[in-house]
């Protein structure tokens, strides 16, 4: 297993994936967070759940970065054990 560091998705977070969607759109909306990452086309709306591990080797890049304080109300980080 590669020692690679999680990568922090937001939720508003706009992405490029490797591969353009069937209708040709190219950048998609990260609109769930958790194990399964929700994305939304942005060209036809088309919603799609893909696993983190899977979406993080399809990532291209990110075109736009999304909200810090509403991903962190929305999805609050688990305490850590002490």
């Amino acid at each position: 297993m590669p020692d690679r560091p999680v990568l922090r998705f937001l939720l508003g977070d706009i992405v490029q994936l490797r591969r353009p969607h069937a209708c040709g759109g190219s950048a998609w909306l990260v609109d769930r967070l958790g194990a399964d990452i929700g994305l939304r086309c942005r060209s036809c709306g088309r919603h799609v759940l893909l696993e983190r591990r899977v979406l993080e080797v399809r990532l291209e890049g990110f075109l736009e970065r999304g909200d810090l304080a509403l991903s962190e109300a929305a999805y609050p980080e688990p305490a850590s054990p002490t």
